[in-house]
Parts: C-alpha cells; structure tokens; sequence
C-alpha cells in the first residue's frame, strides 16, 4: 500500500508532526507568521479527543501549555518574534519545573514587531539566553518542509525524554513554502511515551535522583500529589534555599541535556570529505549553501557544507574538528552574526570565519555564498 503523500506549507507540515508525535493539546495566540499551525490543531485536535484553546495572551498560551502537560497532555504553542519574547518567564518555569512541552516558533524579523511578514534567523540566541538563570536549551531548526514534519515529532520525543522544553525553529521561509511531504504509517517513526513513575503515590517524589537525572513525572490527576513551584526545590518540589541541593539542582537540570549531546544533536554533512572551505548554514539559508557548494565544485573549488539541525546544544565537537583542517568557514545567515560567533567560539582562531549577514527581510542567494567562498584563500 502507497504511503499518503500531500503538497504542504512547513506550518502546515508541522501541526501534522504533532498529532503523530501524540499531541492532544494545544495552547496558543494568533501571530504572523505562525497562525497556521493553530488553525490546523483548532480543527484536527477536536477529531482525535484532543483540545485547542485560543488563550488571551502569548503569556496564558505558554502557561495553558504548562498546565495541560502537568496534567499529562503532550503539549504545544506556537508563536513568533514578540510572542516568544512573552512566552520567556514562562518557558523559563517550564525548565525549573522540568515540564515537557514543545514550542514551534517562526523567526520574523526583529526585535520588537520587526518585519511580520519578513524570514529571518535571528531568534536562535533567544531560543538558549532569553529566560534568566542557568538552564537546559534543546533548539531544532528545520530546513525542509518534509523535515519540519519529522523535526516536531523529534522535539516531542526530547521533551519527554528530558523532561525539559523543546523548541522548534524554522525561518519564515520554511514555515510558508509548499513542497511535497510522505507521511509516515503509524508506528514507523518512532514516538517516545512519557515515563511514568514505578512506586506508589505515598512514595513518589517528582525530583527523586535516586531514577537519575530524569525523574518520572506523574500526572495530576492520576492519584499522584506534588508540589511544583518556579523556586529553587528539593527531590518532593517544595522550596529549598540551602546551598549544596540548589548547586546540585542547577546542575543536574543542565547536566540531563549536555550528558547526552550525542543523542540530541543531529548534523548533516555535504560533500566534507576533502573540503577546504565549509559553508555552516541552517534552515533556509542551508539550501542556498547547497547550491552554491555544488557550483563551486564544478569550478574545482572544494566546497563543503555543514548544516546545523540541531543550533542547541550547538555542535561544538564538529565544528571544532573542522577547524583543525579546512581554510575556512563561511556563515551565511539570516541575522548580524548570531551563528558566526559560535563557530568562532569552536575554531578558536584556527580557521578564519567569513560571514554573509542580512537583516533586510531578504534571502541569502547562492551567488552570494559563492562570490565568498572564492575570498577563501
């Protein structure tokens, strides 16, 4: 039997991904350029028993989505820009209270109301620094329509994996272009279930590390009584300011995700394997860098290019590596040199970072990455 095919926009593409990955509730606020995916949840979650509220703020989104997953809902929001700059502080108690969910937002340009209508790339520091405090940051950023589908699914997984929120970040361009996207059959993708705990509801704790750094989270409502709070806790989640279980908290919390970088980064690598000069793209921007490699390739350039799907954790040990071997890096992207100071950060001055910024509501082209790939000496 044929697999369902469709012809899909990226948003589209991934309020389907949800609904594989189990999602039942959705939480959200109508923002350019997101709307689609809260329009496609308000009219499939109803079908499959799930719920969609259209709350009265980005704020009451992201704590709407908080509460259904505290209920044991697989839960999402979606937004852009100056809606995740609100969703902050929420998001923020989302990681100390270590509550799966999943946030979808479409970068726009920026900051404050920017560009609406406009692609950009320049919210992928916001996706890691823009809640205060120390905390775990697991960043997806798409670059196909079919990969959009595939990606929500894997930031689903992560968040009930790691008991942390997970965010999903395509530029405006993959969020609205249509391409054709093959669903997969149920039960082909994997779909990662929440732990449940094992002890009784008088013994459970909901950040009992004697399970590790990922304790099971029970659902209110199943019998299980405990405390969540956006303060400084202890293994029963009532509040604690004593030194030595704050310090080790905090570290556990961070630990959980940078324990297991090799489980949640993905890469792709394109034509590496004797590349003097690598062009490091994500989203959009990648499938300019594409074809400007495969050019300069037939101009005997040795071209290669390193496409970043997972921004956090950033691929450190990769990009380091290629640093020991190539003439240089070329950062194309959709901001003022967000990526770039990572890369250089990695390549600790033994490779020269040339990079391609544009902030104008317009897309890079490949003849731009090309004319910089030949500046590579």
């Amino acid at each position: 039997m044929s697999k369902k095919v469709a012809f899909l926009q990226g948003n589209e593409a991934a309020a389907h991904g949800a609904l594989y990955a189990g999602c039942n509730f959705f939480g959200g606020y109508p923002i350019t350029p997101s709307t689609e995916v809260a329009e496609v949840m308000s009219a499939e979650l109803p079908k499959v028993g799930g719920k969609f509220i259209q709350m009265e703020d980005e704020i009451g989104a992201m704590a709407a989505v908080l509460g259904a997953s505290l209920a044991g809902s697989k839960a999402l929001t979606s937004t852009s820009g100056p809606g995740l700059s609100l969703k902050q502080e929420l998001i923020g108690y989302g990681c100390i209270a270590e509550i799966p969910c999943v946030v979808y937002n479409v970068m726009r340009g920026g900051p404050s109301t920017g560009m609406p209508t406009g692609p950009s790339q320049s919210d992928v520091m916001c996706a890691k620094w823009g809640t205060h405090g120390d905390h775990p940051a697991i960043c997806l950023t798409p670059a196909s329509v079919q990969e959009t589908y595939e990606e929500v699914i894997r930031a689903f997984n992560l968040s009930e994996k790691y008991r942390t929120p997970v965010m999903v970040m395509p530029d405006e361009i993959v969020a609205h272009m249509r391409e054709r996207i093959v669903f997969p059959e149920p039960g082909e993708v994997e779909v990662v279930p929440r732990k449940s705990p094992t002890v009784t509801p008088e013994q459970y704790k909901p950040y009992d590390v004697s399970f590790g750094d990922v304790p099971p989270l029970a659902s209110f409502g199943s019998g299980y009584k405990f405390h969540v709070t956006g303060l400084n806790k202890m293994q029963d989640g009532f509040p604690t300011t004593k030194a030595e279980i704050v310090q080790a908290e905090e570290e556990r919390q961070v630990r959980k995700v940078d324990a297991n970088i090799d489980d949640i980064v993905q890469f792709e690598e394109y034509q590496l394997a004797d590349a003097e000069v690598v062009v490091v793209a994500y989203g959009s921007t990648s499938r300019s860098a594409r074809y400007a490699v495969n050019v300069a390739r037939e101009q005997g350039i040795k071209a290669g290019m390193f496409r970043i799907k997972t921004f956090w954790p950033f691929p450190d040990k990769q990009i380091k590596a290629l640093a020991a071997k190539v003439k240089g890096f070329i950062v194309p992207e959709m901001n003022l040199g967000m990526c770039a100071l990572e890369i250089e950060r990695n390549a600790q001055g033994k490779a020269p970072i040339l990079g391609i910024f544009r902030v104008d509501g317009e897309p890079i082209n490949p003849d731009q990455i090309l004319e910089k790939i030949k500046e590579v000496k």
